[in-house]
This record gives structure tokens, sequence and C-alpha cells, in this order.
């Protein structure tokens, strides 16, 4: 029999992981773990924990509720979003009597950025299409990477666009570069320093990005790249490394000292180090085109957004009619899920 709850707490998934070694084993990236929802909830966000569990599996969602309108818990810092815990060939089951409990508490359920490579969108969208809900699939986001392959550094950068290769060598020693794999409170002052100073939107929730730099210095996680010249900082970057892959989080250059080419020496010294001093097998650039990234990476995967509405409410109706027009103004009309099974 499949238990399904609701809390109101992200505490619930620090004893969720504290009490399931699958749970632990499942965490593949910073955003999969308790710790990431605790800053999360910790900048506002009101969280909902739905978990459900059979006596020997257990699956949670991370999502927080507004008007009728549920949503992941997460911010601009977060590369995707899944379900949490249990992948086993029950989590589909357990992810479906979530689904169907959803529907006594919200008239919209929209889900995004889910990766697909794992699965996690798919199994997602079948669940609340099992569930009942009225579910439409679409691309909403790309995630360069690099596939490291076993190579060395050098390796790599012999594979590099000859430009970015060529501004490496003129620029390189423009600027002095160090790599810490611990946290510095005086350099993060200077990191903010850059980012408020560069082309970067201001930041929605700074003291949250430090408590997280902090917290991966504190587990041997944190790469954190630093560039200067003359003695004054010039460009930063905020890199985690866990599980074979390494992720880019920030990073930022004085817009005063473009010509330099800061961000491309540390951008290298970082790769550098993750390559050969780490062993990555996998270098995550985040979610966004931006063309710079495919100078740095070899591949890339779509991030999905999974809207489900639930017909039995007035409001999803409304929706659904804002979506039609939508997609009669849309060359590329998102990809449908199966119709919800009668009953």
């Amino acid at each position: 029999m499949i238990e399904a709850r609701y809390h109101g707490t992200v505490n619930v998934l620090q004893d969720l992981f504290a009490n399931d070694d699958r749970a632990m084993q499942a965490a593949r990236a910073p955003f999969d773990r308790a710790e990431w929802y605790a800053l999360l909830a910790d900048t506002g966000l009101t969280p909902l924990i739905a978990i459900a569990n059979d006596g020997e599996d257990c699956t949670a969602l991370a999502l927080t509720e507004n008007s009728g309108r549920i949503t992941p818990l997460r911010n601009w810092y977060s590369f995707t979003w899944r379900q949490l815990a249990s992948d086993t060939a029950q989590s589909e089951d357990l992810l479906t009597e979530i689904a169907r409990q959803l529907k006594s508490r919200g008239h919209r359920v929209t889900l995004e950025p889910v990766p697909d490579e794992d699965g996690s969108a798919t199994r997602l969208a079948r669940a609340f299409t099992k569930a009942g809900w009225r579910t439409e699939v679409s691309e909403c986001d790309i995630n360069h990477i690099l596939h490291v392959s076993g190579q060395s550094f050098a390796q790599y950068w012999a594979d590099r666009p000859g430009p970015l290769r060529t501004t490496l060598k003129r620029k390189a020693k423009k600027v002095d570069v160090k790599v810490l794999t611990h946290f510095d409170d005086a350099l993060w002052d200077q990191y903010e320093d850059i980012y408020a100073s560069s082309w970067k939107p201001e930041e929605d929730h700074p003291a949250m990005l430090r408590d997280f730099a902090r917290s991966e210095g504190a587990a041997g996680r944190l790469r954190f790249g630093m560039a200067w010249h003359e003695g004054t900082p010039v460009a930063a970057q905020c890199w985690t490394v866990e599980g074979g892959a390494a992720f880019i989080h920030k990073l930022a250059y004085l817009e005063s000292a473009r010509k330099l080419s800061a961000g491309t020496t540390l951008s290298a010294a970082l790769f550098e180090h993750v390559i050969d001093h780490d062993k990555v097998d996998l270098v995550d650039f985040g979610t966004g085109d931006q063309s710079y990234k495919v100078d740095w990476m070899n591949a890339a995967r779509p991030r999905y957004r999974i809207d489900c509405l639930n017909m039995a409410r007035p409001r999803a109706w409304v929706d659904l009619g804002r979506h039609t027009l939508g997609r009669l103004r849309d060359p590329a009309p998102v990809e449908l899920a199966p119709a919800p099974p009668r009953r």
C-alpha cells in the first residue's frame, strides 16, 4: 500500500536522506540534496514537500504552491529539478500517487527544468497522466556539457576552437589566477564586487549563494577561481565538484577589464583543475544557450517543462484556453503527452 503525505518544512527531506542510503546514492548533483532545499527555504520560499512510500521504496517532490499553482521549489541558481530519493522501478507508482493527491490542492502543476537523460521527464509526465492530469511536455531550456571521455586537459584544449586557444596564448600572462578548494570570506567579498560591476543582472539572493559556497567549501567540493591584474581582482568563478561532475555556477569579470580576457584565462585554469586534478567525467555549464558555451563544451541536453492541468477545476480551463491561443501563434507547438485515461 502506498502512502503519500505533504509537509510544510524541508526538515523532512533531511530526515529522509539521513535514514535512506538509497536517497543519498540517488543524489548526483547539488540540486538533489536536502541542504540545497534548506537554502531555498531560507530565501523565503514556502515549501510543499510531497513524500510517498510503500514500506520499501520512497520518493519525494520538493514543491511550492501559490493560489492553486504548484511549481518546483527552486530559483535561478538551480540547474535542474527532478524527483528526489528513489529512482527504482517502483518510483513511478509512488509518483502517480503523489500526482493523484495533488489534484486536491490545485488546478495546475508546472515542473521545470526537468532532465530526461535519466528518464526523469518521461517518468514524471507519465505519472501525472496516469493520475488524470492533462499533461503537456515541451522543451524549455538547453544544458551545455563537456564529456571529458578520459582526456587530459592538454588533449581537451587541443580540440578547442582556434580563436579561443589564440586568446589564451596572447592574454594568459596579463593576469594572475588562483583556484581555491576552500571558502574565503574576503575573496567572496571581492567576487561580489566584481559581479556588481559586470554585465550580469543583479543577484536575486546573494546571501544564499554565499552560504552555498561556504558549505561546499567545508565539504571539499568548492572550486573557486579568482584572477588579478596588477593586484586588482578582475574576474571570479564559482564551481563545485561531486559525483564525477563539475558544475559551473557563477562567473563574472569587470567590464573595465574586458580587453584582458581574464575570464578566458580563469576558465582555462578551472577546466585544467577539474580535468587533471579532480578527474571529472563531465563538466556542466548549467542552463542557457549562450553562444560562448559552445567553444568550451562538446554536447547539449534539453531541459523540459511538464505542464499539468486538473480539468476538474474551472481555472484549469482558463489556462487551457491561453495555452491553445499560444499554440496558434507558435510555429513549433509543444509535444502533447498521451491523454489522461478515462475513468
